[in-house]
């Protein structure tokens, strides 16, 4: 690890938390949605296991992103780090986008 620290992963790694706190509140609507479509009458039943479905890869983004975030921010685990911004792509690409630029370029940083 080089003793000058930029702002590089601390910022890739506040990215990679909020893309993956977006992701999990995403997993959680998609399992309410598909519950209480569920109920509603005169909706096609196979809404359901769809927006379940939905809920899944959301739900994995968001919680390799927020451990990846973590990781970022400790400048620990490049490669952990580097995931973590990829999956934050799939909740927030804006933000996934920048986080995996950032965590890229400030792979000297990482121990």
């Amino acid at each position: 690890m080089t003793d000058n620290k930029t702002w590089m992963p601390m910022v890739a790694g506040i990215l990679d938390i909020i893309a993956g706190s977006f992701g999990l509140i995403c997993s959680l609507l998609f399992i309410s949605i598909g519950c209480v479509i569920r109920f509603v009458p005169n909706i096609p039943p196979y809404l359901f296991p769809i927006f379940t479905a939905l809920a899944l890869p959301f739900a994995i983004a968001g919680i390799l992103a927020i451990v990846g975030g973590i990781y970022a921010l400790q400048r620990k685990i490049w490669g952990l780090a580097l995931a973590g911004s990829i999956a934050a792509f799939i909740p927030s690409w804006i933000l996934g986008i920048a986080a995996i630029v950032f965590t890229a370029l400030s792979k000297n940083e990482f121990e």
